[in-house]
């Protein structure tokens, strides 16, 4: 065969994985194997089957027909780590959704003490460029489309030697140069900004986290979280089409931050403050300091009480974690708040003249809405209060309750699997209706939070975070003592 030049003359390891799932923060290696290729000859070929540590799904044991009882006996990737670390140093590392395997690799080797970094070539990419005339490059298709001969699909070793069977066949039909210069084109090595040190992204974690862009004079350009915290850091400079806004914070960060959490929850809540606290240039979410309200119905013992006290709308100064329990609807600003009142108004014949939410008219009567038909009349005495009164309930009845379902303040742990020091690797975020009150650590953590917050703000932001955290489901829930908070 040709001999190729530029990046396929260096060193190559053609590697490829079979894992329990598709993400490498929780999921774990079964299968390794590894060609090694120097000046275009396989000098070596190396496969293992890995213990993951965990079960392998069953879907997954379909797909690959690699058993729990196969990896029973097999070493863990601890045991490998050093070995297949000197197979891979210094080569470039070639794979199908490189992205993936990389990712994988990168994440097991960091769990075992090693700091592993490689140029890429992806070859999903490599046959887009070269055959942009099909639809599809995934290694079924390359396998049919180029007569490849796969002598086990699915399985490390035989994935791998495709993957080498379709770098020589690319070369037979276009040539070294093309397919060299196209290599350089897509190799994966995102463009870091010559002012930022690549030892520096190097040490961020590939973990659940948040992460700080600051520029000159340490001004505060960006927060963003993630699971993979180095991979989404990562992206930010990718060698791929970005809109303006991506390039100009590319172009302006000058430090990289990051602060680890033990989990998704812990990522969302800490970006959702930091971007509050720090109003970032670039983060155009949850920077707002909002003007939140809703509506609370106020009962009153007295049947002569001015029934337009009984409706009340409150501000996010009010809106702690006693009051929440009672609102009804939560808007990011009066305007919408009164938007939304005038909506429930109009379909249910309210007056919200009589409620206080419109100005009277000079002198008693009918409001102006009764007049063109949108009120049913309590301000002309054509119905009585508790008619009127009854519709507006259930009007608000429409507007979400924000009810808390736990008698008192909970925990929500989460607990970081990557992390291997000796403490315990659990977080508990400490909510109590609604509202966070803070990440505790320790059981001491727990008691400070809820004996420093006695009347937490309410933040929609969080609300929402935390809605959807639990209705997933995810995390194990704790109760606190109901008088342990108020």
């Amino acid at each position: 065969m040709q001999r190729p030049d530029g990046l396929l003359a260096a060193p190559l390891a053609i590697v490829d994985l079979e894992t329990t799932g598709a993400h490498p923060s929780w999921d774990r290696i079964t299968e390794i194997a590894v060609l090694e290729i120097e000046n275009g000859d396989v000098t070596a070929e190396w496969s293992t089957l890995v213990n993951p540590g965990t079960p392998i799904p069953a879907a997954i044991q379909a797909l690959t027909g690699i058993s729990n009882a196969m990896v029973a006996d097999a070493p863990r990737f601890d045991e490998l780590a050093e070995d297949l670390y000197a197979r891979l140093d210094g080569r470039v590392f070639v794979a199908h959704n490189a992205r993936f395997d990389y990712g994988f690799l990168r994440s097991a080797f960091e769990r075992s003490g090693i700091r592993f970094n490689a140029k890429t070539l992806c070859t999903v990419r490599l046959s887009r460029r070269l055959y942009p005339q099909h639809a599809r490059h995934n290694l079924d298709s390359l396998i049919a489309r180029h007569r490849l001969e796969c002598r086990a699909r699915h399985r490390a070793l035989g994935d791998a030697d495709a993957v080498w069977q379709f770098l020589r066949a690319a070369l037979a039909e276009h040539g070294e140069d093309v397919v060299g210069t196209a290599a350089r084109q897509i190799a994966k090595q995102p463009s870091i900004p010559a002012h930022l040190d690549r030892a520096a992204i190097d040490a961020i974690p590939e973990a659940p986290g948040v992460y700080l862009f600051y520029g000159e004079r340490e001004v505060p350009l960006y927060v963003g979280k993630s699971v993979a915290m180095r991979s989404r850091v990562l992206a930010h400079f990718a060698d791929t089409l970005r809109s303006p806004r991506e390039l100009q914070l590319a172009r302006e960060v000058r430090r990289i931050d990051f602060q680890r959490t033990a989990g998704e929850l812990g990522a969302l809540l800490r970006e959702a403050q930091l971007v509050k606290e720090l109003a970032p240039v670039f983060n155009r979410q949850l920077r707002r300091v909002s003007d939140l309200c809703g509506f609370v119905l106020e009962a009153r013992s007295h049947p002569a009480d001015d029934p337009a006290r009984a409706l009340r709308l409150v501000g996010a100064a009010e809106l702690d974690a006693p009051l929440v329990a009672a609102l009804r609807g939560v808007f990011r600003s009066k305007r919408a708040a009164l938007a939304a009142l005038r909506g429930l108004a109009d379909e249910h014949g309210l007056c919200l003249q009589t409620l206080g939410f419109e100005a009277a008219r000079k002198g008693a009567g009918a409001c102006f809405r009764h007049q063109i038909q949108r009120c049913a009349g309590l301000c002309a005495g054509r119905e009585s209060l508790a008619a009127h009164q009854a519709r507006l309930a259930l009007a608000l009845g429409k507007l979400k309750a924000l009810a808390w379902p736990w008698k008192g303040p909970i925990g929500i742990v989460e607990r970081d699997a990557g992390q291997r020091t000796g403490s315990d690797p659990a977080e508990v975020q400490v909510v109590h209706h609604w509202c966070w009150l803070g990440t505790a650590r320790s059981e001491s953590d727990v008691d400070d939070l809820l004996e420093q917050t006695r009347r937490p703000q309410f933040d929609l932001d969080n609300y929402r975070i935390l809605e959807r955290h639990l209705a997933k489901g995810k995390g194990r829930v704790i109760e606190f003592a109901p008088a342990a908070c108020t």
